[in-house]
């Protein structure tokens, strides 16, 4: 489990390709000095786990599924990417409770300046639009932010200097891709709404 709070943007380093399977390495700031082989990574919000570590740098294997609903199907070396480890007990909650789990991708559709903030909206496919309300909350590569406003296939989220700065968000221009991962209360409901309650 991650909790959208970001701790480095580090990048990718290489990326070997293969027919059913993609090998990555990542640089990072963090120190990897306790991080054990099969700990998990959030890398912009898709939980990976670790296949093989060296001093600040780390690497992971994406399967088809993982390619094909994520924006590292498109990776290119030197990328940014948001890091977050996964929680530990004891460690504090300070966005929202976050899988890992990839939804699909989503595309930047307008940029808009309001002083040092930015409010950006983003579009999204039928499938994930149901599960995204307003004031609930959303990730976007890894970031837990808090929705604006939500359209029929869009939404919108305001990201503060700090997000700009310490995210690989601020970066992002219009038509850019990003990784969504949804509520994942939303998706629960949805499926205990579709069995009816039996009588005791």
């Amino acid at each position: 489990m991650f909790t959208g709070i970001i701790q480095d943007v580090g990048k990718i380093m290489h990326i070997e390709r293969e027919s059913e399977q993609t090998h990555m390495t990542f640089a990072t700031a963090l120190d990897t000095g306790n991080w054990q082989l099969g700990d998990s990574v959030a890398c912009n919000g898709c939980c990976l786990t670790i296949t093989d570590k060296s001093d600040h740098a780390f690497a992971a294997t994406l399967s088809l599924e993982t390619l094909g609903l994520t924006i590292f199907s498109n990776a290119r070396e030197g990328d940014a990417v948001n890091l977050e480890p996964a929680l530990r007990v004891g460690d504090a909650l300070g966005g929202h409770m976050v899988t890992g789990h990839v939804d699909g991708v989503g595309q930047l559709q307008a940029i808009r300046a309001i002083g040092e903030h930015r409010e950006i909206m983003f579009e999204i496919p039928d499938q994930l639009a149901r599960y995204v309300v307003g004031k609930g909350s959303v990730t976007i590569n890894g970031v837990s932010l808090t929705v604006n406003k939500v359209g029929r296939n869009d939404f919108t989220v305001n990201l503060i200097p700090h997000t700009l700065s310490h995210t690989n968000l601020g970066a992002l221009q219009q038509g850019a891709t990003v990784n969504i991962e949804t509520d994942m209360y939303g998706r629960y409901v949805e499926r205990l709404m579709q069995f009816p309650t039996e009588k005791l």
